[in-house]
């Protein structure tokens, strides 16, 4: 059977709000299997093709494109949930209810339960227990889009402009890119400490161990070391909390070695940061927002013709806006959310989706994108066992002789370079 909410929403739900069951939008099935896809890849394959993992800090990768697919594809399958006015606080229950659950199994999950594959023991300490993640982050742009949906003013429909018809939504929009620009770039980052394990540098402690001093006394700095995004996530959720092996480690400064960051390089190479933190959650919550937008046009026109050409506007504007903001010095940023990355991003999705629409939707080929179907329907427990590494696990179950003679812990020994 398929997922019921497959990550984040089935599209086809029927609801208390719905009359009837609406048609199943097979193109997004597809895309949601897509991004599984490239999850499992860039997951899988990034420590033996560099090029497609994430970008260490600024730039953009493949494996930089499979969270703001997931959160635009909630936005627009929220559309099509809210599709009828539904009434406002049961819906408003239900959301909560949904983004809880998705929030607790990010936790489980991702907070560090499960040691990966080259460990078969389980269990966290909650003293540094990592609280944001993937599925937390997916939770809280789905709540926020679903909270607007829910509560703003519906749409009048004088006219068909989508821009016009949702500028309360868009105003929301306006708002967080504003917070978020201005914690970005208009808080203070002063000096700061850390300790860190003199024998495994790159997992800093909770208590004793070296202590580590990074010097910024800064404001709107941009870098790794001393950007606001990390102080807040610092302050509020504690430096325990937050991921212990950030991907800026990669960068040529932190010379990292066989997993492990050298003890010549800079302080800030051996911190914690958290790439889903609190401050980069405003703008992938917009991500989720403009999924909604492209939901409101699959929603509302049934031409096919009508509703790519809108999509291809809302595509082109985000495009053309998320280049001229890299090009006059906003950087294209993964971790920081910027907000560059937020719009290119957002364009790539909605392309990506206006290709598969008029493949699958259009023209009716289901058969070439079939696997693709079925893992979007069934998408979040394939992501369950992806990165509770389940599959991985079981494999590796099987050895000769010893426990380390098996066939994973082999593949990891020959292909894994970090």
């Amino acid at each position: 059977m398929a997922d019921p909410q497959p990550l984040l929403l089935n599209d086809s739900e029927p609801t208390q709000f719905q009359n009837a069951r609406p048609t199943r939008i097979a193109s997004l099935d597809v895309f949601r299997g897509l991004s599984v896809f490239l999850m499992i890849v860039v997951d899988y394959g990034g420590s033996i093709f560099p090029i497609i993992a994430h970008a260490p800090w600024n730039g953009i990768h493949l494996a930089d494109l499979v969270m703001p697919f997931f959160l635009f594809i909630a936005g627009i399958s929220l559309a099509l949930v809210y599709k009828r006015r539904p009434q406002r606080t049961q819906a408003t229950c239900k959301a909560f209810a949904r983004a809880v659950k998705l929030f607790v199994l990010g936790v489980v999950l991702q907070g560090g339960y499960f040691h990966g594959i080259t460990s078969l023991t389980f269990g966290v300490d909650i003293e540094r227990i990592r609280w944001l993640g993937i599925l937390q982050r997916i939770s809280i742009g789905y709540i926020v889009a679903a909270l607007i949906e829910i509560w703003l003013p519906p749409p009048r429909w004088k006219e068909i402009n989508f821009v016009k018809n949702y500028y309360w939504q868009w105003f929301v929009v306006v708002i967080l890119l504003a917070l978020y620009s201005g914690l970005l770039y208009g808080l203070y980052v002063p000096d700061w400490q850390f300790d860190v394990s003199a024998s495994s540098s790159s997992l800093p402690p909770i208590g004793g161990g070296d202590i580590y001093t990074v010097n910024c006394s800064v404001r709107g700095d941009l870098g790794p070391a001393c950007n606001s995004a990390g102080m807040i996530d610092r302050y509020i959720l504690g430096l325990g909390h937050l991921y212990r092996k950030p991907v800026y480690r990669n960068l040529r400064e932190c010379n990292m070695s066989k997993g492990q960051v050298s003890d010549s390089s800079p302080s800030w190479c051996h911190a914690p940061f958290d790439p889903e933190g609190i401050l980069s959650s405003i703008t992938a919550a917009v991500s989720c927002i403009i999924g909604l937008q492209y939901g409101h046009v699959l929603a509302h026109l049934q031409d096919h013709k009508e509703r790519l050409y809108n999509w291809m506007c809302f595509s082109l504007s985000l495009l053309a806006l998320g280049l001229f903001l890299a090009l006059t010095g906003i950087p294209i940023n993964k971790a920081l959310y910027t907000v560059s990355y937020m719009l290119l991003t957002s364009a790539a999705s909605g392309l990506t989706f206006i290709a598969l629409y008029y493949l699958v939707d259009v023209h009716g080929h289901r058969r070439l994108t079939a696997v693709l179907e079925w893992m979007g329907k069934h998408s979040l427990s394939i992501f369950v066992i992806v990165s509770s590494n389940l599959a991985v696990i079981a494999i590796q179950g099987f050895y000769w002789s010893k426990p380390e003679n098996n066939i994973i812990n082999w593949i990891v020994t020959r292909f894994d370079r970090t």
